[in-house]
């Protein structure tokens, strides 16, 4: 069963799915508008026997979720790709591999929340789950012939048995360009302007950047107007929206610059695991030559085996087992890291032995 979504995160708020495409032999191609039925349980108890076929699973799977579709077997296009080592794994990209057609292009970005949707929209969402079963045969054969069929299989079971992804921590740390605010008071009021461009939008059914774009909000931090006209006179809150809701932006800074210094964020979130790499030299400079030994290793079992480094290994797990290894830092121990990390098995087998060595040589 080939199957796919389309949302509207450009434009709504969240992530929800406004059109889910299906395929299977013998049915043909279905496309379901989910607004209108937004429990489609009686779909999943239809198609729940069937292997899923999507491309990058992990970005549907949620809004899939949402509506009652949560497959029980599943083969996901764009990680099978990586596996593989095609050096470039979008859908279209593979599809021409390995299939030699042309995907239509233009609508990916389009707002799927409009209706009625247009034909050539519905043509668009349709063609990307033509395919996909073919495309999941041919990418069956390269991984059983490069030996990889176990990696595949393993993946994809993590992806099922994964759950719903965790809630973000303190997600206003996303907002672009905020690097450049070095004041815990900046950061406060940056927080709070978030806050109420966050309620703004979740309340507007709007997505939060085209309520108040991101380097917005930082310049008007940076600027930190003392009233509503001077923060009129920032570009983009000269825009008539942005009049209509100076109040809201300058109360939301005022409230940020009132903070007492006790409530104030901290410039990085506690308990985030190692420090940025780039201080590792002179905070630690045995881990530092941990993690660089590690990362010359898993280089060359990339190139090896035609593998991403970040596939062989979640980057971020390398870095913690290179900060704090374990005690003692034998091969079990090490496996065991790796395990409690999250690593696949043949993630374990094939680096554990170069990860325990590049312990060793810090």
């Amino acid at each position: 069963m080939a199957v796919d979504a389309e949302r509207a995160s450009g434009y709504r708020y969240g992530q929800r799915a406004y059109l889910v495409q299906l395929r299977r032999e013998g049915a043909g191609t279905g496309l379901i508008d989910p607004i209108p039925l937004p429990d489609l349980s009686v779909v999943q108890e239809a198609i729940a026997d069937a292997e899923w076929v999507l491309h990058a699973a992990n970005q549907d799977l949620p809004c899939l979720a949402e509506i009652g579709l949560r497959p029980t077997q599943l083969f996901d296009t764009e990680l099978a790709a990586r596996l593989a080592g095609l050096p470039r794994v979008g859908l279209g990209a593979v599809v021409e591999s390995l299939l030699g057609f042309s995907l239509q292009k233009g609508h990916s970005a389009a707002d799927w929340s409009t209706r009625p949707l247009p034909e050539d929209w519905l043509v668009y969402a349709a063609l990307d789950v033509e395919v996909l079963v073919d495309l999941r045969d041919s990418l069956v054969a390269i991984l059983d012939e490069q030996g990889k069929t176990e990696w595949a299989r393993q993946e994809f079971e993590a992806i099922l048995t994964a759950g719903p992804p965790a809630a973000k921590v303190d997600p206003w740390r996303r907002t672009s360009g905020m690097h450049g605010l070095r004041q815990r008071r900046q950061l406060g009021m940056l927080r709070s302007l978030w806050q109420a461009r966050d309620e703004l939008a979740r309340r507007r059914d709007i997505a939060p950047g085209r309520v108040l774009p991101d380097a917005a909000m930082v310049s008007a931090v940076q600027a930190d107007p003392r009233s509503e006209a001077a923060l009129l006179e920032l570009p983009v809150f000269r825009g008539r929206a942005n009049r209509k809701l100076v109040g809201t932006w300058f109360g939301a800074l005022v409230r940020g610059r009132q903070l007492p210094d006790s409530e104030l964020p901290p410039h990085s979130r506690p308990g985030d695991g190692p420090p940025p790499v780039n201080r590792w030299s002179d905070r630690d400079p045995a881990a530092a030559a941990r993690l660089a030994a590690a990362r010359t290793g898993l280089t060359r079992l990339s190139q090896e085996w035609s593998v991403p480094v970040e596939n062989l290994l979640s980057p971020d797990l390398v870095r913690r087992l290179m900060w704090t290894p374990p005690s003692p830092a034998d091969a079990d121990a090490v496996a065991a890291a790796l395990r409690a990390g999250g690593a696949r098995e043949w993630q374990v087998e094939l680096t554990r032995d170069l990860l325990t060595a590049a312990i060793a040589a810090g």
